[in-house]
């Protein structure tokens, strides 16, 4: 499958993903299906971030973007009292964290002090940025400033899926090209997952119900069917309908609930 056959059915995922999240008495197997679709996004950025002309620019659009969402994300959260559910996606910022360390790892590869320097550099401004999160959260009285924050800031852990996410984004960068170190490297990252959420509840009902995260296996499949092309694009489909979809269910459900 191209990148855009790959992103077209990750989207359909995450549509039947947050259909579970905002409306009331959805079944539970959306959430089981949409587990895929966030790692089937990194894989196809992770191509795209490696093939475009212009990283500056496409940084700059990640982030920008993610600032919006989490503008909408504030919005929405502080405009309907007691939501059904909040708002606390905005997968742009994870996205936007997975392409900057990339960055800087690789210009690590070429030039050895620099990117020592720059990762070092990296590493105090999200120390700095975690202390600003937290004190916004308690001083601001704004339901999700410490995501807002986050985005505005580009911090790792005030982010959708936090460092975890941004570190499974890396991994699947730097182990794309051979399908052998794919599996390895994102089965035992799954694996890893699935220890955890067993060692939190072992009980293999929760495993179904409740801790369920390890289920982003299913992504594998589509990763490995990956043929290398791009397929007609779309880029913007993506940017526009994330925050759009997410609105409109948000917004419906508080009708329902």
């Amino acid at each position: 499958m191209n990148s855009t056959t790959l992103k077209v059915i990750a989207l359909i995922l995450m549509l039947l993903d947050h259909v579970g999240q905002f409306i009331p008495g959805a079944p539970l197997w959306l959430h089981w299906v949409g587990r895929i679709s966030a790692p089937v996004f990194m894989f196809c950025m992770a191509w795209g971030f490696y093939y475009t002309h212009d990283r500056k620019k496409y940084l700059l659009r990640m982030y920008f973007f993610g600032l919006g969402m989490g503008l909408i994300d504030v919005i929405c959260n502080n405009i309907v009292a007691d939501p059904y559910a909040m708002i606390s996606n905005n997968i742009f910022v994870t996205l936007f964290l997975v392409a900057v360390i990339v960055w800087l790892i690789e210009i690590r590869k070429t030039d050895k002090p620099k990117g020592n320097k720059y990762l070092a550099l990296f590493a105090v401004y999200q120390i700095l940025t975690t202390i600003l999160c937290i004190l916004a959260g308690q001083v601001l009285p704004l339901t999700g400033m410490m995501s807002f924050v986050g985005a505005i800031t580009g911090n790792l852990i005030f982010n959708e899926g936090s460092f975890i996410f941004v570190f499974l984004g890396v991994l699947i960068y730097f182990n794309r090209t051979d399908k052998k170190r794919l599996i390895l490297a994102y089965g035992l990252y799954c694996l890893g997952f699935l220890a955890l959420e067993w060692a939190m509840n072992p009980q293999p009902t929760a495993l179904l119900y409740t801790n369920y995260q390890w289920m982003m296996i299913g992504s594998l499949p589509l990763m490995l069917s990956y043929n290398g092309e791009k397929g007609r694009g779309m880029k913007y489909l993506f940017y526009v309908f994330y925050p759009l979809h997410i609105v409109v269910l948000f917004f419906i459900g508080n009708l329902f609930f």
